[in-house]
This record gives structure tokens, sequence and C-alpha cells, in this order.
């Protein structure tokens, strides 16, 4: 895809909010006309006909929609400037922060390892996101550690999980209770193993019999599921956040297939050494302690604003037993974007921040206002408590995404990093969005989805060839109608693209 910059500049039209106020700012000195007559003709209806598919959306949803030219020339602005909660396109920002200094992040990226200390397993986590104990696992496993544990002793005391590599931050601020509970809001922290989550199995029994759970015995699963007629089933899992006991209530129809349900893990590196504990004990090591934990609480040492910038203190690092290689991070930012996975995304941002000062979320931030600044970023127009986009706290306006996406097509990194976004009607969280329209295949976007907040920004390709970026943004839409926003965004891009 050309990533050159047009010459020209585009005519902007510009409208506050729908249903408010429309105002036509041709800007008869830069105007230059756009590819095809039609584009060229158009440009009031074009608006108006934007306009209309969103006003088709959910009633009382509050848009903001910017298009520009790569070299960040406007070409369509609604409510540009307000800020929406952006979910998802946080990461975005993440990752842009991550990529611009993606070398020097590979060169100090480390792998899990462990060692043995005064007869004790310590597990000592560096921030890798994909470490696995899967039994089918090949790159990354525990089971590596395990065997170099193994043909060192045959015998240990307690196996310790280590993650003070980051200060002990395992959730951003704004992170909604609920989610702590799915896979989606699991616990972030230097030592994470098989991204932080377990699953369990609910096959149906016989009728008015609870069904069969299979599921790691890490949790307690108190299982009051009845089995009823049918092939339906209405599943509620409930645990308390910090808490090993989980509770399942409701039905599953007695034809119904298997359901699979997902558990977050609150403490990845007490999860981790339990694991690792299981682990040894099938090699035929004894374990004769406990499983313990090694936390680095927070301080404000670890925030760069009362430190004075100043990198932070770190704990020193301990020499190995052995020790993972650590995985490039270009790949992770490809699981990150594509698949819009919180978990690595958070971890991302600590791995910037320890780059500079101490892993913490602070650290993050500081790291990101940086690059914002260097992108030319109004401060104003973005705020963020986390990197993933579960914090509810975070604010972004189209105008900041808008100009990030162009400065990001201006870097010599900026296509590799455009390759980790979703294709529409392909892959990733667009692989079913786009599909049969010209925006099939042409739009490379992050998605983004949160409680009554939907978002999508990044490139397409309009029907004349011309790269375009964008950014938009939907809340505040009522319950149970965030697929019909999202769908009314989708047939603006689709008619914007169309007509240009």
């Amino acid at each position: 895809m050309d990533w050159t910059a047009p010459a020209s500049v585009q005519p902007v039209w510009l409208r506050s909010r729908i249903g408010f106020m429309r105002i036509l700012l041709p800007l008869v000195a830069l105007v230059l006309p756009l590819a095809g007559a039609a584009a060229q003709n158009a440009p009031p209806p074009l608006l108006a006909g934007i306009e209309q598919q969103l006003e088709q959306g959910p009633e009382g949803t509050r848009y903001g929609l910017l298009v520009a030219t790569l070299d960040g020339a406007p070409v369509l602005a609604i409510a540009p400037d307000e800020r929406f909660i952006p979910a998802s396109n946080t990461k975005i920002f993440t990752t842009a922060t991550a990529y611009a200094d993606l070398p020097a992040l590979d060169r100090a990226a480390q792998g899990t390892g462990v060692r043995i200390d005064q007869g004790d397993v310590i597990l000592e986590g560096r921030g890798d996101a994909r470490l696995s104990s899967a039994p089918d696992c090949t790159v990354d496993c525990l089971a590596t550690l395990a065997d170099a544990i193994a043909a060192r002793t045959r015998r240990v005391r307690d196996v310790v999980g280590d993650d003070s590599w980051y200060p002990d931050e395992r959730w951003g601020p704004g992170m909604s209770w609920n989610n702590i509970q799915s896979r989606y809001g699991t616990g972030i922290s230097a030592l994470t193993l098989d991204d932080n989550h377990l699953t369990a199995t609910i096959a149906p029994g016989t009728i008015g019999a609870p069904p069969t759970v299979q599921a790691p015995g890490y949790y307690t699963i108190d299982n009051r599921i009845v089995t009823v007629p049918g092939k339906g089933e209405a599943i509620v899992a409930d645990r308390a956040p910090n808490g090993r006991l989980v509770r399942l209530t409701g039905t599953i129809g007695v034809d119904a297939s298997p359901e699979t349900l997902h558990f977050s893990v609150d403490d990845p590196a007490h999860y981790a050494a339990w694991r690792l504990r299981d682990l040894l004990v099938a090699r035929g090591v004894t374990v004769t302690g406990d499983i313990r934990t090694r936390h680095r609480p927070l301080s404000p040492a670890d925030n760069p604003a009362i430190r004075g910038g100043a990198p932070a203190a770190r704990p020193p690092a301990a020499s190995l037993l052995a020790q993972l290689p650590a995985l490039p991070l270009a790949d992770d930012m490809r699981i990150i974007n594509k698949q819009s996975q919180n978990l690595h995304a958070d971890l991302m941002l600590r791995r910037v921040a320890r780059a500079q000062g101490s892993g913490s979320i602070a650290d993050g931030q500081a790291a990101l206002d940086q690059l914002m600044d260097q992108a030319g970023v109004n401060k104003a127009s973005y705020s963020f408590a986390d990197g993933s986009g579960m914090s509810s706290y975070n604010r972004v306006s189209p105008r900041a995404a808008v100009t990030l996406l162009a400065w990001i097509a201006r870097q010599p990194w900026g296509a590799a990093w455009r390759d980790t976004l979703p294709i529409a009607g392909q892959d990733g969280t667009l692989r079913n969005r786009f599909k049969g329209t010209v925006l099939e295949g042409k739009l490379f976007a992050k998605t983004g989805s949160l409680n009554a907040s939907r978002a999508l920004s990044g490139y397409f390709i309009t029907r004349s060839g011309r790269t375009l970026v964008f950014s938009a943004l939907a809340n505040d839409m009522p319950d149970g109608t965030d697929a019909q926003a999202s769908a009314a965004v989708d047939r603006a891009l689709v008619a914007l693209a169309d007509a240009m």
C-alpha cells in the first residue's frame, strides 16, 4: 500500500454535533480536486449522507469522526475535538510508543528464568507475555525450566513466584470490578503464564443432575448447575476478587454441546509457581514446602512526577539457573492489535516503562507522553490509565488518534506497524466486518469495545485509490445497541470510501 503523503490538501467539512450544527468551511486557497468527478461535485451531499448514516444508529449515541489525508490535512470532521472513551483504541497509543523504540526494547527484553536459593525454587518473571504450560508447548515453555531444575536436584523446599521486575499494579485505575472475573481483565504481572487465565469444560449430565466439570485444581468449583431438557444453556460463573472459589449456577440442556468457561487469575505469580510445582512433581522432584510469592509494592519512587523524571532504582537481577530466550516483540504487537489482547498490551506498556524507569504504569504514561509530544498530539486531547483500554478513565479525541496515525505513516517503521492492524473482512477483530463492500481488504484499523463505547481508527483506501487516515468513536449508546452503533459507523465509512 502507498504510504506516500499526497501533495494536495483536501477540503474540510466540519460539523460539530449530529442534529445540532452544520458548518461548511471550503478553504478555497488550499483546495485541489479530489480524484474522480463524483467526489469533486459531492461535498455537501456527502457530508449529509455521512450524517444520515450515523443518525440511523442508536438514539442518544454520541459520535466523533475525523478523516484526513496521510499528511494530516482534514477531509471530514464531526466533533473531532470532543473526548471519548476509546476502549481498545488505547492499544494504538501503547503499541506506537513501543514500536518507536522497538530495537532498544528487543535488546533489553528478557525471558522468564529460574534459580535455586537455599533450597527454594525461585521462578522469576521479567515481563514475558507468552510463557506457556500447555502440553503441546514448543516455544517459551515452563516445562523447559522445570527440566532444568529436575536435572539439578531431586528435592526442593518452597516454590516462589517472583514478579518484582515490575511494581505490583495488577489492574489499571478505572478497571471495572466485574471485568476482573473475566479473561479480559486478568491480573497484570511480570510473571505471566498461559495468558493468566484458566478454562473449564461443562458437559451436561442426566436431567435433574449437575453437569460434569473439568477444570484445573487451582480454583475450587462449587457446581450448582442443573441439567435440563433441551439444547440451551444459561450459566453464571461468579468469583470474588482475589478469591479462589468459583460458584457456577444456572442450567445446561441435556442435548447441549460442552460449554467452555474462562476464569481470570488475580495473582499470576502465585498461579505460575503453583503450576511449576506440578511440573516438578511430575518429573520426580519432591516439593516439601509451600507455594509463595514475591511482589514489589508500588512506591513513590515508581512515579516520575515525584522523583523528578529520573530513572527509578531497579531491583538487582540475580543469577539464574536457566532462562528462556526473549521472543521478538514485533510478533507480540500483532497479537495485541490483531486479537486486541489486553494482557499483552498492558505488559507492553510496562516493558516501555521498565526501559526508562521502574516498570510502573506512571513510567509508561511518561514515555507515551514523550512520544505524543514528538508526534504533535495535544496533551489535552487524550488521557490514559492503562495500556489496553479496559479502563473507563481513558479518553481520546478523534483528532488525537488521527494526528498520531498520520505521524506513524511518516515513520520508517510505520508500514510494519500498520501490518499489525486487523484487515477488514480478512483477519483479527475485523474479519467479519466490511465483507462484500468497497472496504473489504482495504481498511486497516484497530477496533475498540467497552460498555457503551465503540471505536475504530486506522487507514482505508478509497475507490479511487487514495489512502486516508481516520478515527471513528461512538459513546453513550443505550444498553444492547452497541452493535448498531458499530454498523452505523461502518456504513458511513463505506459511503465515504465509495464516493472518493
